[in-house]
C-alpha cells in the first residue's frame, strides 16, 4: 500500500497490487471566471494612480538648484574670486532661479535675504552674459 491507496498485500487477491487510474471517474468542471467590470477597473485605476508629494517635488527642486550654486561656486573659485563676492553673487544667483522655479527657501536661515543687490548692481545674467 503505497499513500493510502490500493492493498495492503497483494497475496491471495488474484492481482499483481498494480494500482490504476480510475477512468471512469468524471471530474467537475472549472469554475467561471468572473472578468472585472469597468465600473471595477476605472476604480482600480484610480486607487493606482496617485498623485505625486509636492514636499517631494519641492525638495527635488531645491536639490537642482542647490547643484547649480554649488557648481558655479566651484567655478568662480577656481577664477580666483574672493569669498565675500562669491557669496554674494551666489546668494543672488540662488534667489534668482528658486524665484523661476518657484520653490520657498532652503532653510539657510534668511542668508540669501540678507544679501541684496544694491542699486546700480547687475543680476548674474547680466554678469554670466558679459562673460561669455
Amino acid at each position: 500500500m503505497y499513500n493510502g491507496i490500493g492493498l495492503n498485500t497483494p497475496r491471495g487477491s488474484g492481482t499483481n497490487g498494480y494500482v490504476t487510474r480510475n477512468w471512469a471517474h468524471i471530474r467537475g468542471r472549472k469554475e467561471k471566471v468572473n472578468y472585472k467590470t469597468e465600473e471595477e477597473m476605472k476604480k482600480l485605476d484610480a486607487a493606482m494612480s496617485k498623485k505625486p508629494n509636492q514636499e517631494i517635488l519641492d525638495h527635488e527642486r531645491k536639490r537642482k538648484v542647490e547643484l547649480k550654486c554649488m557648481e558655479m561656486q566651484e567655478l568662480m573659485e577656481e577664477q580666483g574670486y574672493s569669498e565675500e563676492e562669491i557669496e554674494r553673487k551666489v546668494a543672488t544667483f540662488r534667489r534668482m532661479l528658486m524665484e523661476k522655479e518657484g520653490v520657498g527657501s532652503t532653510g539657510t536661515g534668511g542668508k540669501e535675504e540678507e544679501v541684496e543687490r544694491g542699486p546700480g548692481r547687475p543680476s548674474w545674467c547680466e554678469y554670466a552674459r558679459a562673460s561669455c
